[in-house]
């Protein structure tokens, strides 16, 4: 009978530790997609960005220059 006992508490033990091994692979796993996700968006982004210039250089076509950040107006701000 204590054998039975000791069985069932070591099988409860192991399955826990597995249990919590899992997780933290799963987090593991999670956090490694999301840096692979924003690498590849990264990509994505350089691509589009090269493509667009490649684009603009061969017909000759120049984009117009952002405009300037626009200037803080402090006394709009403030309360009447």
């Amino acid at each position: 009978m204590t054998m039975r006992k000791r069985g069932v508490a070591t099988l409860l033990a192991t399955a826990v530790l597995l249990m919590s091994g899992c997780d933290q692979a799963e987090k593991a796993a999670q956090q490694m997609l999301s840096k692979t996700a924003e690498s590849a968006k990264q990509a994505i982004d350089d691509t589009h960005k090269a493509a667009e210039q490649a684009l603009n250089e061969a017909t000759g076509y120049k984009p117009a220059e952002p405009d300037a950040a626009p200037k803080d107006n402090k006394d709009s701000s403030q309360a009447i």
